[in-house]
């Protein structure tokens, strides 16, 4: 099975803090994550879902909180059917009162070649969607 990675990050004119209460209001995702829902709780163990998709047609990606530590972590592992591997936001606060949002993907492509010659068509758009997510993120504290 092959592994990839994929991120990016976001300067948020807000403290660590106040953009940490955005970021794990599960049902919040809808405000910044493009066509994604998602509910689920808070603490190592809990669970998260989100829905990405129109209508019916998306998929489910289920994850277990691996890692909680307000305001600067949440990492998860993903165990759904289609999306498998790891995830997380780190929150590192900057001077006057902004702080640098990561999120990273560590993602398990199945099929073997299959899936990496997938990965090269929609490699590019995982990157972009995580860009355009961090960026309307950052637009909710402007």
């Amino acid at each position: 099975m092959s592994r990839v990675a994929v991120h990016a990050s976001a300067d948020v004119p807000a403290p660590a803090e106040r953009v940490w209460e955005v970021l794990v209001d599960w049902p919040r995702h809808a405000e910044w994550v493009p066509l994604t829902r998602a509910e689920g709780g808070a603490g190592d163990g809990a669970g998260v879902e989100a829905w990405t998709g129109v209508g019916p047609v998306g998929f489910l990606d289920t994850m277990v909180i691996t890692e909680w530590r307000p305001p600067h972590r949440v990492r998860v592992r993903h165990t759904g059917g289609l999306v498998r591997g790891e995830g997380r936001f780190d929150l590192l606060d900057l001077p006057e009162g902004r702080c640098r949002v990561t999120w990273a993907e560590l993602l398990d492509l199945p099929l073997g070649p299959l899936g990496r010659a997938g990965w090269l068509a929609i490699g590019p758009a995982a990157r972009l969607m995580l860009r355009t997510s961090l960026h309307r993120l950052a637009n909710l504290f402007e």
